[in-house]
């Protein structure tokens, strides 16, 4: 495939899309979830899935025809006296051709006191995607994962327009902590590739989702990453059903709320 067909594995003739990150077992306890039915059971309303090397391989058949992304690297939060090295890269297009893989994702942390290291991993990472056409998705985030109170307009303004100046496909990236619609979108408008929104961790309160889904697509993003808000969810087809109404269908997020 070329790089615009792999594109459209995930970018849907809307130019938007739905896209359910798995990838959490290398970073944090993930229990009670088996990728191959999860896959199974979402397929119908998910276009595409961040999964890593091992789920590639394991769920190839729940993932046909569906936008697979490999993610290249591993971000493991500091865990005690542990170093925290921001992001490490496992993987490229080497792997990603071996499992059909349609795009590979990376962690960039601007201001990371490992940042030299990250951003020539990703500046690599981009170099092999050009050479093979698989598109590289950039999960833009300011010092690290899981940091909201950094998530500035000013931080995830600038982290995102880096990542579109370092030559990504596609840029995932969070809403800013206290943001406006307006706020966002001129973020995105910065941003002359497609930008995609993050669920982070699992808020345990749909309407709220649903709302920064809703913000996020009235600003112009392009689709949604959301990850353990759907796979932790005690219902993770119907909250899946009302994030692909919102991204696809602009349903509000009552209507949303009512479909589930």
């Amino acid at each position: 495939m070329d790089r615009a067909q792999n594109l459209s594995r995930f970018l849907q003739s809307d130019g938007r899309t739905v896209i359910l990150p798995i990838d959490h077992g290398t970073i944090i306890p993930v229990t009670g979830m088996t990728p191959q039915s999860l896959i199974a059971e979402l397929n119908p309303v998910v276009d595409g899935y961040v999964v890593n090397l091992g789920v590639a391989l394991g769920a190839a058949e729940e993932l046909e025809g569906k936008g697979v992304c490999l993610r290249t690297d591993c971000y493991k939060p500091p865990y005690g006296d542990n170093v925290d090295e921001g992001s490490y890269r496992l993987y490229g297009a080497d792997e990603a051709l071996s499992v059909g893989a349609h795009a590979m994702m990376n962690m960039l942390y601007s201001h990371h006191p490992n940042e030299a290291d990250i951003t020539r991993e990703v500046a690599e990472l981009i170099a092999e995607s050009i050479e093979t056409d698989i598109p590289v998705i950039l999960e833009a985030l300011p010092f690290s994962i899981g940091r909201p109170d950094d998530y500035t307009v000013e931080n995830i303004g600038f982290t995102v327009r880096a990542a579109a100046e370092l030559g990504a496909d596609i840029v995932k990236t969070a809403f800013p902590t206290n943001g406006t619609v307006d706020d966002f979108k001129a973020i995105v408008d910065s941003c002359w590739v497609p930008v995609i929104v993050l669920g982070g961790a699992a808020m345990g309160d749909d309407e709220a989702l649903l709302q920064m889904v809703k913000n996020s697509i009235e600003a112009g993003a392009a689709g949604i990453a959301v990850g353990r808000n759907v796979f932790q969810h005690p219902e993770p087809a119907k909250i899946a059903r009302a994030l692909h109404a919102i991204v696809h269908d602009n349903a509000s997020v009552d209507s949303a709320l009512r479909a589930m």
